[in-house]
């Protein structure tokens, strides 16, 4: 995370209680905007998570305790406060301890009940629908393949983000949301 401009880069999470810090509804909503580009203030935070400005600022305060936010220059009268994403992307990587595991799932059933939902807001008269897709596959790769399909993976989609924001992009585009999940199944192999 400590890079030259980390906002430029993937934010890396593998503290449980990070990921814990992750799970909940709202703040996905939260970050989501905000790693979208977005600078935001707790009052426009808190409109799109249906909390109280109050209840949006300890929320945004825990995320900035674990880097995933933080607070961007305030306005030039400095009565707003406006916070920022720590990067372009998140990526969680903690899986070995118990907690971790537990704090991973939470997160990640989080993700997936926003993107079911955002299927279901999408209009059947939406000129864009017919490019809504989920696909499921099943591969058969080595542990070295698996790590190179997910970096593959990543860099496809940072070469699509770079330099696109909800503020900043080509006029047409649209947001897109993207679910990206790679799950070793069955048991691992005896030369493992």
């Amino acid at each position: 995370m400590a890079a030259k401009n980390p906002r430029n880069k993937r934010v890396v999470i593998s503290d449980p209680r990070a990921i814990r810090a992750l799970a909940h509804p709202a703040r996905q909503r939260i970050i989501d905007e905000l790693y979208s580009g977005r600078v935001l203030t707790a009052t426009e935070c808190a409109e799109l998570a249906g909390l109280t400005p109050s209840a949006t600022s300890y929320h945004l305060r825990a995320l900035e305790r674990w880097g995933i936010v933080e607070r961007a220059e305030a306005s030039s009268d400095g009565r707003e406060r406006p916070w920022r994403a720590l990067g372009t992307g998140l990526q969680i990587t903690s899986q070995s301890a118990e907690s971790g595991r537990v704090a991973t799932h939470a997160m990640m059933r989080t993700n997936v009940d926003r993107v079911l939902e955002q299927f279901e807001e999408l209009s059947a008269d939406d000129p864009w629908e017919d490019l809504s897709t989920l696909g499921r596959n099943r591969l058969w790769l080595t542990r070295e393949e698996t790590e190179q399909l997910a970096k593959d993976l990543n860099d496809v989609i940072d070469g699509f983000r770079k330099g696109r924001t909800a503020t900043s992009h080509p006029a047409g585009t649209r947001s897109i949301s993207l679910l990206l999940a790679v799950v070793p199944t069955g048991k691992p192999p005896h030369d493992s």
